[in-house]
């Protein structure tokens, strides 16, 4: 049982939440993803990918703060997604002391840098917004253990992969997990980057 070997802070969140049993999705990724292996995560809709996200993430960080630059980045499509999966988390970080941080392009950048600079755990940004934050110098990456990508097909579009290519570049050392629902030959190119080594794991 996947759960059963998460962090305690994390049991008791999905004990109040009344999440009790694993999607066949979450039983066979989250496993992998907590081996620290580069992991590419193919499954349909409603198979439970956000919440392996956000869990998977707390785990890494083992539910507390630590330092001022961000452990784990969250990349999304646009402000839409970065917001609902900031309120997914903070629903899973309300009681513990992680701090989450949204940014997106509306959001001026020397705000971003500004707030960031105050200390941040876990980053949930869009490519155009975090690229230019690493263009800006207004995030550090030395701290970064994961970084994952939710819903990843809006990779497909050239501004986003190009922005994403120029902000790995920049990251030493750091776990990759690439959520969608189907692996795109455009997604798979990341394996002669930075998803080397990649495992997948398709439900």
């Amino acid at each position: 049982m996947p759960f059963k070997k998460l962090h305690s802070n994390i049991q008791e969140k999905l004990e109040y939440l009344d999440i009790v049993t694993p999607t066949p999705f979450q039983s066979s990724s989250i496993p992998v993803i907590k081996s620290g292996a580069n992991v590419y995560c193919t499954a349909s809709k409603d198979s439970g990918k956000t919440t392996t996200l956000i869990l998977t993430t707390l785990q890494k960080l083992k539910c507390e703060a630590a330092g001022n630059a961000p452990r784990a980045v969250v990349l999304v499509e646009n402000k839409e997604r970065a917001l609902e999966l900031y309120d997914a988390f903070l629903a899973y970080t309300k009681h513990n002391s992680l701090r989450v941080y949204v940014g997106y392009e509306q959001l001026h950048v020397d705000v971003q840098k500004s707030e960031i600079f105050m200390g941040i755990d876990i980053l949930i940004s869009t490519p155009k917004s975090m690229n230019k934050l690493f263009l800006l110098n207004g995030v550090s990456t030395s701290q970064l253990k994961i970084f994952s990508i939710d819903d990843a097909e809006f990779l497909i579009q050239n501004f986003a992969y190009t922005a994403l290519m120029s902000i790995t570049q920049s990251i030493k050392k750091c776990q990759y997990v690439i959520y969608s629902e189907k692996m795109h030959p455009k997604l798979k190119r990341f394996e002669s980057y930075f998803m080397e080594h990649s495992k997948t794991v398709t439900t």
